[in-house]
Order: structure tokens, then C-alpha cells, then sequence
């Protein structure tokens, strides 16, 4: 007889307000990774706060908290409504086998009112605290160390210019455990030893490593490495990383410096410096210097995930080693004794040789997850690249203007590589749509002289 499913229990999640698009594939991700699965009877309104989810314990509950950058706090839910009455209602109605662990009359315990778009008073805060006096509290009130916290709720929507009088709806809970909000400033770019032009805002970093599932043990792999940023990340939850990038002074941290005031780069100014002010270096394989689009890898499967952030020609050009054939113009010097032809590499094939080379590479439920830039006008589905043996798990915009954006696409192996799926993007007709990518630089930078332009008409009047 087959074992019956643990009762699912319900929790609320507190959400930061920032990277809307990217909480439920980070959230979705995580649970996996923990070993739950995303239910689509969850209470999800995807731009505010409070989300009700459906986990089969605390330990995974806990789990999830101790990777998302996304999600501030997560509570076990004993009650919500519409009202205060409503609330009121279903905290009566909430087992009271689960209540008393909790509520012991040797323990100690607070509750902390939380609102979300709104600000109250110390007095309004303690006549709701008061309002839960039916709740069978035997313990003692401890404002500094309690055993254990109570959250009130409350949720005023989301537009600061219409703020109602009462709530929207309020939530009752227990405290469970806080997410890694603090790893955006302790990891934060500002503080780096080792930076380049593009180097990855920590939050998105972790937000990638969430994404591709990354955790203890596994091999991540990042084709486009520059500085390391999108390493340190997937080092710090314990995997191994390792990366290659064309550029010759930034894998050996040679060369012209990226901060202002300071005009060659320091001996602590490479990736291995980088993970090593982290506490990381142990988790550093190495970097080395080679073309994305001639893989140096031998055939089979060797990495876990692959997350990087491909160059798109705005801040970096995307290049590829070109051949003695090709103009003099192109060599370019990287050390006193080092020197390679550099040509143009052009943004479709960047992203067919990356999923070609994850097909290959990744094992069998590894994850790609990678930046995609796009211009929103032309936007549609149909010029997301794809691959056989890739299916696509999510993808979130990150805004740049009306007209530019970036998408964070994750992909997952489902299907084992051939021989012959090597370019079957060929074959089936869809390479065309994905061309457009090749003139993003031109449409990008169209846009800001338009933008440019019209700011001076503008002043002028």
C-alpha cells in the first residue's frame, strides 16, 4: 500500500519589492531544490508582498529561507481575512492542538505588527495586539529575547497615492525564519576588490544562482566570466566554480583598472582575490583564457549549471578569435608578449554556441541560465533561442528603457545530447526570428540619441 503524501501546511511569505518577475521562478526553483513542488492552488498575486504557499514542513520552509534573496520572512499562517472580523474568525477556527506548543505558560513570546504601505501609530498598534486577547496565550511577554514571535500582518496594496483606511487584507502568524536579504550588502559590488565594467549587481547574482538550482558540491561553469561576480555567488551556497572568458588582462587581472581615481589594477584585483575575500577560494577551480564559440572542454557531461551574463556590445563587444587571414586592424595587444586577432561575433551565434555548449555539457537536469538583451518593440516569445535538449523553465525582465530590456532566461536538460541535435536549430525553420539580436548595439544606442534629442528640445522650450 503506497504511503500517503504529508499534509501540506500553509505559510505565508513576506516579499521584497524589487525583481517582481524573478520571486516565483526563485521561490519555484528553491522549493524544488528542497525537495517540495510549486502547487498551483497557491494564493499567488504576483506584485504584492504576501504570498500563501503550501510546504509540506517547516524543515523545508526553513530550507527555502536559508537561500531566497527575493522573500524577507516566512510565517506559519494561523489566520487571514478581508477584516479584522474575518481575521478574527479564522483564528478561531485554527486547531488549537497546533496553537498550544507554542502558547505554554513556561514560555515567552511577543507579537510585532508589520503593515505594508502604511504607517501606525504605537497606540493603534497596541489596540490591535489587544484585539487577540481570545487567543489562549499562557506565557509571559518578552520584548528583547522571546521564544517565540507573533506577526500581525496588514496589507494596504500597493499604490502609495491611494492608501486605504483599513486593510486590504490581514495576516496572522508565526515567525519561522528570515531569508538572505543581508547577502546583497555584505556581497555588494561596492565593496568588491576585483570589478569591470559589467560586473553583476549582487542581488541578480544570487538571484541566478537560485535559478539554476545551484547547491553543495556542484561544478558551475560560466563561459563569459569576466571579473568572477556570477561565481562568488554559487560559491558562496557551496558549489565549485570555474570560467573562461576571451579576455586575456581581465582572467590574469592585468591591465587598466575599472575604479575611478586608480589607473592600473593591484595584485589583489583578480577572481581568486575576489572569492578569497569572500572566504570562498577553496571553491575556485581556475579561469582561464579561451574563445566561447571553439569550446576547449572535452565531449560529456561536466557541469551542473551553467549561469553567466553573455557580452551584448553596450558596455563589453562580444568577440571571438579570428583567423591570420583576417585584417591586421583586429589584432589587438593584450600583454607585452601576448597577442591574438580578434572578430566580430555576432549576438545570435553567442546564444546558439551557449546552448549547443550547455546541451552538450550540462548534466542531465542542469540548468542554463543566462542574460538575453532585447529591444521591447520587436519583442515576442518566438525569438527566445531554444534547443532540444534544453526546455525553457522561466523568463523575467529587467527593464532598461522603453525600448531596451534584458531577459533571464532559464533553461533546463530534459533530453540526453546527440550528434545530431548539434544544429538542429538549423533545420526546423526558427534561426531567422533570432537575427534580430544581431542589431540590439545599433537599436540601443538609436534609442538614446532619440532620448538625448528630445531632452533638448525639451530644455529648450
Amino acid at each position: 500500500m503506497a504511503l500517503a503524501a504529508p499534509a501540506l501546511r500553509r505559510y505565508l511569505l513576506l516579499l521584497a519589492q524589487e525583481h517582481l518577475e524573478f520571486r516565483l521562478p526563485e521561490i519555484t526553483s528553491l522549493l524544488s531544490l528542497c525537495g517540495g513542488q510549486f502547487s498551483g492552488e497557491q494564493e499567488i498575486r504576483v506584485n504584492s508582498p504576501f504570498w500563501i504557499l503550501n510546504i509540506p514542513s517547516e524543515e523545508m520552509a526553513r530550507g527555502l529561507m536559508k537561500r531566497t534573496v527575493c522573500a524577507k520572512s516566512v510565517f506559519e499562517l494561523w489566520g487571514h481575512g478581508r477584516s479584522a472580523g474575518e481575521l478574527y474568525a479564522s483564528l478561531k477556527n485554527y486547531p488549537v492542538d497546533k496553537m498550544l506548543p507554542y502558547l505554554q505558560s513556561g514560555s515567552t513570546y511577543k507579537v510585532h505588527i508589520h503593515t505594508f504601505n502604511k504607517t501606525l501609530t504605537q497606540a493603534q498598534k497596541i489596540k490591535k495586539i489587544d484585539a487577540l486577547e481570545f487567543l489562549p496565550f499562557k506565557g509571559k511577554v518578552n520584548l528583547k529575547n522571546p521564544q517565540h514571535i507573533f506577526w500581525i500582518l496588514e496589507d494596504y496594496g500597493v499604490n502609495p497615492n491611494n492608501v486605504p483606511e483599513e486593510p486590504n487584507h490581514l495576516y496572522f502568524g508565526r515567525w519561522i525564519a528570515d531569508g538572505q536579504r543581508e547577502l546583497i550588502e555584505s556581497y555588494s559590488v561596492k565593496k568588491r576588490h576585483f570589478i569591470g565594467n559589467t560586473s553583476m549587481d549582487a542581488c541578480l547574482s544570487f538571484i541566478m544562482a537560485n535559478h539554476g538550482r545551484v547547491k553543495p558540491n556542484d561544478v558551475v561553469y560560466d563561459p563569459f566570466v569576466g571579473t568572477g561576480g556570477l561565481l562568488i555567488s554559487s560559491a558562496h551556497f557551496g558549489a565549485y566554480v570555474c570560467g573562461t572568458d576571451i579576455d586575456y588582462n581581465t582572467i590574469h587581472g592585468l591591465g587598466k583598472a575599472s575604479r575611478k581615481n586608480q589607473k592600473w589594477r593591484g595584485p589583489d584585483e583578480n577572481i581568486r582575490a575576489n572569492l578569497r575575500q569572500y572566504g570562498l577560494e577553496k571553491y575556485y577551480l581556475d579561469a582561464l583564457v579561451a574563445d566561447s564559440s571553439r569550446p576547449i572542454w572535452r565531449k560529456g557531461m561536466l557541469f551542473d549549471a551553467i549561469i553567466t551574463d553573455p557580452p551584448y556590445g553596450i558596455r563589453e563587444a562580444p568577440r571571438r578569435m579570428g583567423s591570420q587571414k583576417e585584417t591586421v586592424k583586429s589584432v589587438e595587444r593584450s600583454t607585452e608578449n601576448h597577442f591574438f586577432v580578434s572578430s566580430s561575433y555576432h549576438l545570435s551565434d553567442i546564444f546558439f554556441d551557449l546552448l549547443k555548449f550547455a546541451a552538450e555539457h550540462l548534466v542531465m537536469g542542469g540548468r542554463l541560465v543566462y542574460w538575453l538583451p532585447i529591444y521591447r518593440p520587436e519583442y515576442t516569445e518566438e525569438i527566445i533561442p531554444r534547443h532540444p535538449c534544453l526546455k525553457l523553465i522561466s523568463n523575467c525582465e529587467q527593464i532598461f528603457s522603453s525600448h531596451t530590456s534584458r531577459r533571464l532566461i532559464t533553461m533546463e536538460k530534459v533530453k540526453e545530447f546527440k550528434d545530431q541535435d548539434e544544429n538542429s536549430y538549423l533545420l526546423d525553420g526558427q534561426y531567422m526570428p533570432y537575427r534580430g539580436h544581431n542589431s540590439f548595439r545599433e537599436k540601443y544606442f538609436s534609442g538614446v540619441t532619440k532620448r538625448i534629442a528630445k531632452e533638448e528640445k525639451d530644455n529648450q522650450k
